[in-house]
C-alpha cells in the first residue's frame, strides 16, 4: 500500500496553492538565548561546537553576540567570526547592538581584523510603553536611529534595523522608524514579539502594514521575524510570518531565551520540514540540542518534542501493540508512523517499547526478543505480573534481574 493511502492529511485539505519562497534562519542561541537567567554562557570551545552544529542543518546566519557587552563579549565575538571565516563556513554572522555608535564600534574592529563584513542588528524598542517607562520621544527614537544606522554604513557594514516590541508598537511609529532606518541605508528590517504578545492573526496585520512601508520605500528590503514564547506561540507565530511574506525567521536552540524564551529553532525546523516548506537533513538536530543543553545548563524535559527521552517512547499497552504489529510487518516506516506524528529515524531516533503498569504482554514479548532473551511464557508472565505491582515504568536492569 502507498504511504500516501496510510495518511489522510487534513492539514492540506482547502489549502490554496501557497508560493514556495526560499526561507531562511538566524539563529539567536549565542546572543539572545544566553539573556536566560538560568543559563550558563558557555566556554568559547563550546559555543565554537554550537556554531559548527548551526551550519550542519544548514542554519543561514547565527547573532554570535553583543560585543558592546564588554572584553569577554568582544573576545568571544571575534573567535567565533573568525571560525566563519577560517573554517569557510557558510553560516553568515550577525551581532547585535544598541542604536548607539560606541556598540557599533566594536563590531566594526572585530569586522576588520577578521578581513569579512559582519552584520549589525541595530536595535530600539518602539512601543509606546516602552517609550514612556524610558521617557524617549520619537522625534529621539528617529534621530538615534539614522545616526546608528549611517554610522555602521559608513563603514561598509550590512545592517538589519531591529524594532523591539513592533508587536505592541503604533501604526504611525512603525512606519516613521522604519522609513528613517530605509532611507540611513538598512537593507533588512526586522519585526519583534519581544515579550511574545501577539497571535498569529495579529502577525498576518502587522506584517500586511510593514509590507506597506518597505512597498513605499521603493528598496530591495528583506523582512526578519523574531519571536518569544510567553504565551507558547512562538512556533506557530513563525510560520505564520513566513506565510505573510517574511524572509527570514529567528529562533533559539531548545527555544532558551528570557523569561520562557524564543521560539525554539529545532522545533520550526521539524515543522518546517514535515510541511514541505524546506528539504535538508536534520539528522545532527539532536546533537544539537544535547550540546546546548549541555553547554548552558538547560535541561531538555523528558516530554520534549523530537528530542526529549520520552518522544519515541511508549510503555501503554495499546500503543505499544500498534507499534509491534507494524515492527511485525517488517515496515520501519510504518512503525515509525503508526502512532507518531514525527519520523523518528529522520532525526536519529527510533520507537522504544517499554514495560511497566499500564503495558499489555506484547510489550514484555517484544522487549525481550528486542534484547535478545527468549520469550518463554514463564518470563513473559514473571515480568508481566511484576509490571503490574509497580508506578512506573520498569528499568532495564529491573527487567534483567527478573530473567
Amino acid at each position: 500500500m502507498e504511504k500516501s493511502e496510510l495518511i489522510y492529511d487534513w492539514n492540506v485539505v482547502g489549502q490554496t496553492a501557497a508560493v514556495q519562497r526560499r526561507v531562511q534562519f538566524n539563529d539567536e542561541t549565542l546572543r539572545d538565548g544566553l539573556q536566560s537567567p538560568s543559563v550558563i554562557d558557555p566556554p568559547i570551545e563550546k559555543k565554537i561546537e554550537i556554531l559548527h552544529l548551526m551550519d550542519s542543518l544548514g542554519i543561514n546566519s547565527a547573532d554570535i553576540g553583543l560585543p558592546g557587552a564588554g572584553p569577554r563579549a568582544v573576545a568571544d565575538v571575534t573567535r567565533l567570526a573568525r571560525e566563519i571565516v577560517e573554517c569557510k563556513l557558510d553560516i553568515a554572522p550577525n551581532c547585535a547592538a544598541r542604536t548607539v555608535r560606541a556598540d557599533i564600534e566594536p563590531i566594526i574592529d572585530i569586522s576588520q581584523k577578521i578581513g569579512a563584513p559582519i552584520e549589525v542588528s541595530t536595535f530600539i524598542g518602539s512601543s509606546p510603553i516602552r517609550q514612556y517607562a524610558e521617557g524617549w520621544s520619537v522625534e529621539m527614537m528617529l534621530t538615534a536611529t539614522e545616526d546608528a544606522v549611517k554610522f555602521a554604513v559608513s563603514h561598509g557594514l550590512p545592517v538589519m534595523y531591529v524594532t523591539e516590541d513592533t508587536t505592541r508598537a503604533n501604526p504611525e511609529t512603525i512606519r516613521a522608524l522604519y522609513t528613517a532606518a530605509i532611507e540611513a541605508g538598512a537593507r533588512r528590517i526586522c519585526v519583534c514579539d519581544t515579550v511574545g504578545h501577539i497571535t498569529p492573526e495579529g502577525v498576518r496585520a502587522l506584517l500586511a502594514h510593514v509590507k506597506t512601508v518597505v512597498a513605499a520605500a521603493g528598496e530591495d528590503i528583506k523582512i526578519d521575524w523574531h519571536g518569544h514564547q510567553d504565551r507558547g506561540l512562538g512556533v506557530i507565530n513563525a510560520i505564520a510570518a513566513l506565510d505573510a511574506g517574511v524572509d527570514r525567521l529567528h529562533a533559539t536552540a531548545l527555544g532558551i531565551g528570557e523569561r520562557v524564551g524564543n521560539t525554539p529553532m529545532d522545533q520550526l525546523l521539524v515543522n518546517l520540514q514535515l510541511m514541505g516548506r524546506i528539504n535538508r537533513d536534520l539528522s545532527n538536530l539532536m546533537r544539537y540540542c544535547e550540546v546546548v543543553s549541555e553547554a548552558t545548563g538547560v535541561p531538555i524535559p523528558a516530554n520534549y518534542p523530537v528530542v526529549g527521552h520520552d518522544a519515541f517512547r511508549t510503555a501503554t499497552g495499546v500503543h505499544a501493540a500498534a507499534v509491534i504489529k507494524a515492527f511485525r510487518k517488517g515496515d520501519n516506516w510504518l512503525a515509525d508512523m503508526v502512532y507518531s506524528g514525527v519520523p523518528a529515524a529522520a532525526y536519529g531516533r527510533e520507537q522504544l517499547i517499554e514495560i511497566g503498569p499500564m503495558s499489555g504482554k506484547s510489550n514484555v514479548i517484544f522487549w525481550l526478543e528486542h534484547h535478545g532473551f527468549e520469550p518463554s511464557e514463564e518470563r513473559v508472565e514473571r515480568i508481566f505480573n511484576r509490571a503490574k505491582q509497580v508506578d512506573c515504568v520498569l528499568s532495564d536492569d529491573e527487567v534483567k534481574a527478573l530473567l
